[in-house]
C-alpha cells in the first residue's frame, strides 16, 4: 500500500486569505512570520529584498494583503510572493517605470504590472532595485506639478 506523506512545506501553496489565526496581528509580524515559515533560501532572500524596499525611502509602509507581504506609499509599490522556485516582487505600475537595468523579467505583456523572478542563488543588483522601488514611490507620489517625482 502506498504511503501518503504530508507535502512539504517548499509545495504546500499560502492561501488566498489571511488565516483566523492571523487576525490582529500587525503587517511586519505577519511578514516576519511569513519569512520563518519558509526555512530556506526563499525566506532569507524575502527578507533581504524586505530591507531594501524599506530602507530605499522611508515613507514605504509594510501591509499584508492576499496572505501576502504588500510594500506601500499613497499606493502599491511592490508585493513579495514566495512560490517553490522562485521569490517574486511584483511592482504594481511595473509597465510605467523605465528599467534601464533590465531587472524586470516576468510579467512583460501586462499592461500594468511587471515582476522580477529571484530564483535561489540568483544575484540582486542593489543599486538598481532600489533605485526601481524609488522610482515607483515616486510615481505613487507626484510632485506638485503633476510630473513624477519626490513630493514632500
Amino acid at each position: 500500500m502506498p504511503v501518503n506523506k504530508a507535502p512539504s512545506a517548499a509545495a504546500t501553496p499560502f492561501p488566498k486569505k489571511t488565516p483566523a489565526s492571523d487576525a490582529g496581528k500587525s503587517p511586519a509580524e505577519l511578514i516576519d512570520a511569513r519569512i520563518a515559515e519558509l526555512q530556506d533560501w526563499r525566506g532569507e532572500l524575502l527578507a533581504r529584498l524586505r530591507a531594501l524596499i524599506t530602507a530605499a525611502d522611508p515613507r514605504v509602509t509594510e501591509e499584508w494583503k492576499w496572505n501576502t507581504p504588500v510594500w506601500s506609499c499613497s499606493g502599491i509599490v511592490c508585493t513579495g510572493e514566495t512560490y517553490k522556485k522562485a521569490v517574486k516582487l511584483t511592482f504594481a505600475k511595473g509597465a510605467s517605470l523605465a528599467d534601464p537595468s533590465r531587472l524586470f523579467n516576468s510579467s512583460l505583456d501586462g499592461n500594468v504590472r511587471r515582476a522580477i523572478d529571484f530564483a535561489q542563488g540568483a544575484s540582486i543588483d542593489e543599486t538598481a532595485l532600489v533605485a526601481l522601488v524609488r522610482a515607483a514611490v515616486g510615481l505613487n507620489n507626484p510632485s506638485p506639478g503633476g510630473k513624477p517625482g519626490s513630493a514632500a
